[in-house]
């Protein structure tokens, strides 16, 4: 990383320009991590929480605290939707899910009228290649002819996906369908199956129906489960299952070094290795990098996602920390609104014994230490790289595409509005140090739409032209600098889990409610203006005197004003300034009819508001 501290504020003499524009290019880097709570960064603490370590205890961060000294850092940057596929369609969209019509999981198609370009084929626009390696996580397809889906639609020019990497035994850990095993053609598929893979046992398959299919390998998923410590998550209604529930703990069958986002930092070194030639990731080739074209590189890594397993030296060492485990407290379960408890009842982990909730708070430490020396090493290759051509560059690091909850509010998983799901840090680091300057802290509102808008513009795009109108968010170059007067809110809307849910946050409040009865697209999109203010199913938590967001005061009188202004300007964005629903096609993306509701609040998101 000392790449980083020798660059000054003054641009390289032979960046790459825009034909006829005065700002050349730079190089882009975007690095989204998956499931990564703030608290498991040491210079997030320091500047949220004026301490070291989590609040639960000992973390580990070297290389992006060392990205907060060199770059500017947007410590209130929040996501839109808690989970990672409308998260991440967000981001690429730089659209919010009412106006994208992306709210879960969906496979969305091109063929949608209101359809706009994603955030690489528009870099590719103005001549970059683009690049992806890793996880990219939302679910795009395309109407074939014939109106067959295809099996996906990358919208990178090159794409080095974790499924392949994980079928090619270059992972240690995978989960896929399976149509044949071991030569063995299967009268019905196994669904989601997870493995691990070593070289030397080769593949073991997380399954009880494989063993009843393959009775020579009876005991193989007891014995891997007590090989490598797995703690998988169980509803103590239901029981624990040897094949079945998130594994929340482990170790990792690789050293550090030798797992799936390792593979993915050296894939993308590798990419920047092989100027003018071909590479190899597992069983596919791909081109390298050509040095005549600004690099458009997203990184997409795995950890601290679910199989949380950190590899041994890793977690030998965070094995001897001890942590506070976060406790239920006081009748939070009985007052919290009844969206956000059926999602924590979905995770529910307080049932857990302490031994087991510390080990999961242990290992999930552990794995996002482990993911920061690859973030380091994956920067340290890109400046590297630009730095040898003499050309422009900037790094843009996400933590998180949302949170993670350790028995917060008695769970784990995400899919809430709560801050501990939403918060989600992101730094710029550039070798423009006017634009971003190195050690400067943005206490500003910022979102995951403003990423799109920050990375077009680094590229050299004209922001103000017709052709980038549809973007919602803003250039976080223009906030830094204190161009753009600050947001006093932020908002996003989810279906997964909770259903549908909207929130507004302000620096005081936050307030959450039920966007619709049910999830028919096109069908009742004005329900929530009318509806009960109860059938609203509404939440509102006072930050400054409850921190942790557990005292529910939607119905408490002394908060009704503020309740029904914040309930008033988010019903106006979320469903009066142009709300679209598509009818995506029972999960193939096979339809495209889209859904307008109509507007009775354009201009609602000004980004101001005002409460008592």
């Amino acid at each position: 990383m000392a790449v980083l501290a020798m660059m000054g504020g003054v641009g390289l003499s032979t960046a790459l320009s825009l034909e006829g524009g005065e700002k050349p290019q730079s190089n882009v880097l975007w690095i989204v991590t998956d499931d990564q709570r703030y608290d498991s960064i040491r210079a997030f603490n320091r500047i949220i929480d004026g301490r070291e370590m989590s609040e639960l205890g000992y973390v580990e961060s070297p290389e992006v605290d060392k990205l907060v000294e060199q770059g500017t850092t947007f410590i209130n940057t929040y996501c839109h939707s808690a989970v990672c596929a409308p998260s991440r369609a967000a981001m690429h969209f730089g659209r919010y899910p009412w106006h994208s019509g992306v709210y879960q999981f969906e496979y969305h198609n091109r063929s949608a009228a209101h359809w706009q370009s994603t955030l690489p084929e528009r870099m590719a626009d103005l001549g970059y290649q683009t690049f992806h390696v890793g996880k990219m996580g939302f679910r795009l397809k395309e109407i074939q002819e014939g109106g067959k889906w295809s099996k996906g639609s990358i919208p990178y020019e090159q794409s080095v996906g974790f499924k392949q990497l994980h079928l090619d035994g270059l992972t240690a850990w995978g989960k896929s369908w399976f149509y044949e095993i071991e030569g063995k053609k299967l009268a019905e598929p196994l669904q989601n199956v997870e493995y691990f893979y070593t070289p030397e046992d080769g593949f073991t398959y997380l399954s009880l129906r494989y063993e009843e299919m393959f009775p020579e390998n009876a005991g193989k998923t007891k014995a891997a489960n007590e090989r490598y410590d797995i703690l998988r998550h169980y509803n103590k209604r239901k029981g624990t299952h040897l094949d079945k529930g998130m594994i929340l703990a482990g170790v990792s069958p690789r050293p550090a070094g030798e797992t799936q986002d390792a593979y993915y930092e050296q894939i993308l070194g590798d990419f920047l290795a092989s100027e003018g030639k071909e590479f190899t990731a597992g069983s596919r080739t791909f081109q390298g990098v050509d040095s005549s074209k600004p690099i458009f590189a997203h990184l997409g890594f795995d950890f601290p996602h679910t199989p949380v397993l950190p590899p041994p030296s890793y977690r030998k060492r965070f094995q001897k920390k001890e942590y506070k485990i976060p406790e239920v407290i006081g009748d939070e379960l009985e007052t919290m609104p009844r969206q956000m408890r059926n999602a924590v009842e979905n995770g529910f982990t307080d049932h857990f014994p302490d031994s087991e909730k510390l080990a999961m708070i242990q290992d999930y430490y552990a794995y996002c230490a482990y993911g920061d020396s690859l973030v380091g090493s994956a920067v340290k290759a890109f400046v590297d790289y630009s730095e040898k051509k003499e050309q422009e560059w900037m790094v843009v690091y996400v933590c998180g595409d949302h949170g993670w909850k350790l028995n917060d509010h008695g769970s784990v998983s995400k899919t809430t509005p709560w801050r501990i799901d939403t918060l989600n840090p992101v730094v710029v680091v550039s070798s423009d140090k006017e634009a971003f300057p190195a050690g400067k802290v943005v206490k500003s509102f910022t979102e995951f739409v403003d990423l799109a808008p920050t990375m077009l513009a680094a590229g050299g795009a004209d922001l103000a032209t017709e052709t980038y109108s549809y973007l919602d968010g803003r250039n976080l170059e223009e906030v830094a600098s204190g161009e753009l007067p600050p947001r006093e809110y932020v908002v996003g809307e989810s279906h997964a889990a909770t259903g549908p849910r909207a929130f507004i946050r302000t620096k005081d409040y936050c307030f959450s409610m039920k966007t619709r009865p049910n999830i028919k697209r096109g069908e009742k999109m004005h329900w929530a203006v009318k509806a009960d203010y109860a059938d609203l199913d509404p939440g509102l938590y006072h930050f400054p005197s409850d921190p942790k967001e557990v005292k529910n005061l939607a119905f408490d009188e002394e908060h009704q004003e503020v309740a029904m202004k914040m309930k008033k300007k988010l019903i106006d964005i979320v469903i009066g300034d142009g709300r679209i629903e598509v009818d995506w096609g029972d999960n193939k993306a096979l339809g495209t009819e889209v859904f307008r509701a109509e507007k009775f609040a354009e201009g609602a998101n000004d980004g101001k508001l005002s409460l008592p």
